[in-house]
């Protein structure tokens, strides 16, 4: 695999371990293969190899109930393998080098998705039987394009996280104010609620952390404002960009608390009821709810009443900026179909995976595993009504369906259609992951968030900063 590619598939662990540093339910466990040897084999006649970054051990577990159903209605052998996000790059480089490849990759995000695509080591043209098989229109549209490289389908979409922004709808309702889902309401919201010991909104500041890039990403994508445009120019210095730039400024500066915040102090402070608003991902909405014992909601009135928090909080997905449609930020994960596969055996399996065993497969995180895949021809939200009936949560388990309301729950299973990224959709995959290890723009956002810059100043020298890691990547 080229170093190129190998930047970006590592990077794209750095970010869902970014994810999961704020959301301890998505923090990997169990055991995956060691980089000594490869992991895996290649599908023998009559079986496939599957490897899966879902290496969480119940989760594992969840994963082989699945595949020995699978294994009993088709006669098809699966060994599956656990790779934790951080080893999958390497497992990937050894397995590369001895022909090892496995026939069906999992739970792969799309730094991964787009890297091994780079690399020709996706079956395009089988991925897209598949999703054929199943019927494109039963997927979200959004989440095929995430994965569509020069009109090629380079994985099967299968799940997504949104971030998400939660607010206090009981100080929102009592103060008159409108649902923070637009630049105008959530800077509104902020600067009037941001008083008596509660701040207007918590949101990540640290120039060093992947949160922070994840938050400006969603409400600069909210305005349009996109790392590059279709030809690969860099494009931060635009106007929707300053833009961006100056409202995250605004926001932080009059309407939340000074120092350097991230997903521990944010979701503290929302849990403690010092916050109106947090911006998080959406493995939040279980630990709000209480299902969490190491993370559970502390407000006074908790304590008598452990739904207080989820009963009086808004959930907004998409936002939109004056120069932009409503669009949220989030990962996605994909089945993956390699170059070397038993591809008949493979498509069966990803098939199964994607419809009989499609719910089972949500069910091991559903907090963070909103469908990509909505329904079938003949119950277009076969799987989205199935998705809000799934229990989340560790330590007690309850499905989101019975603790949000129902208006709540349909925004969340239709986010994937509101998602975007950055670089993806321009083929800019090969920029993203430098991006992300470099955090130029989470360096420079904070430079103008203590003052050092004005927002036009940050965003020029992002511009400057990203520019300078394309021309070293060429």
């Amino acid at each position: 695999m080229g170093h190129r590619a190998l930047a970006a598939a590592t990077v794209m662990a750095v970010l869902l371990a970014a994810c999961g540093e704020g959301t301890p339910s998505a923090a990997p466990g169990g055991s995956g293969a060691t980089e000594s040897q490869p992991a895996g084999s290649a599908g023998a006649e009559g079986a496939i190899t599957f490897w899966t970054a879902e290496d969480n051990a119940e989760r594992v577990a969840a994963t082989q109930a699945i595949v020995d159903r699978f294994t009993a209605e088709s006669g098809i052998d699966v060994e599956v393998v656990a790779i934790a996000e951080d080893q999958l790059q390497a497992q990937i480089t050894a397995a590369s080098a001895a022909g090892t490849l496995p026939d069906v990759y999992g739970a792969l995000s799309l730094g991964f998705v787009h890297s091994l695509a780079a690399e020709d080591f996706v079956d395009a043209a089988a991925n897209q039987a598949v999703v054929d098989a199943l019927g494109s229109d039963t997927f979200s549209p959004r989440a095929l394009e995430l994965v569509t490289v020069n009109g090629e389908l380079v994985g099967v979409p299968s799940d997504a996280w949104a971030q998400i922004l939660v607010y206090r709808k009981d100080l929102f309702d009592a103060a008159g104010l409108a649902e923070p889902n637009t630049y105008d309401a959530i800077l509104a919201g902020a600067q009037a609620l941001n008083k008596d010991g509660v701040a207007g909104i918590v949101a990540a500041t640290g120039p060093a952390d992947t949160f922070t890039q994840q938050t400006f990403e969603y409400f600069a994508l909210a305005n349009g404002c996109q790392l590059t445009d279709d030809a690969g120019n860099i494009t931060l210095n635009s106007q929707a960009c300053i833009d961006a730039f100056s409202f995250y400024t605004d926001l932080i500066t009059n309407g939340s608390v000074p120092g350097v915040q991230d997903a521990d102090t944010t979701r503290a402070a929302y849990f403690a009821g010092d916050a109106a608003m947090i911006v998080w991902s959406s493995f939040l909405l279980d630990e709000l709810a209480g299902l969490r014992n190491d993370a559970l909601p502390t407000c006074d009135e908790c304590a008598s009443d452990p739904l207080y928090l989820a009963n009086n909080s808004g959930i907004v997905t998409a936002v939109s900026g004056p120069s932009g449609a409503p669009t949220q930020f989030g990962e996605q994960v994909s089945f993956v179909i390699g170059s070397d596969a038993d591809t008949a055996a493979a498509q069966q399996f990803v098939e199964f995976m994607m419809s009989d065993g499609y719910v089972d497969w949500l069910a091991l995180a559903p907090e963070g595993k909103f469908p990509t895949r909505l329904g079938t021809a003949d119950n277009p939200t076969e799987y989205t009504d199935a998705w809000g009936t799934l229990p989340t949560g560790v330590d007690t388990k309850q499905p989101l369906g019975e603790i949000y309301p129902e208006d709540v729950v349909t925004r969340l299973t239709e986010s994937a259609n509101t998602m975007n990224r950055w670089g993806f959709p321009q083929g800019q995959g090969a920029l993203v992951g430098p991006i992300l290890v470099e955090l130029p723009v989470p360096e420079n956002l904070a430079e103008a968030l203590d003052g050092s810059v004005s927002p036009e100043e940050a965003a020029a020298n992002a511009q400057a900063d990203v520019e300078e890691i394309a021309a070293s990547i060429r």
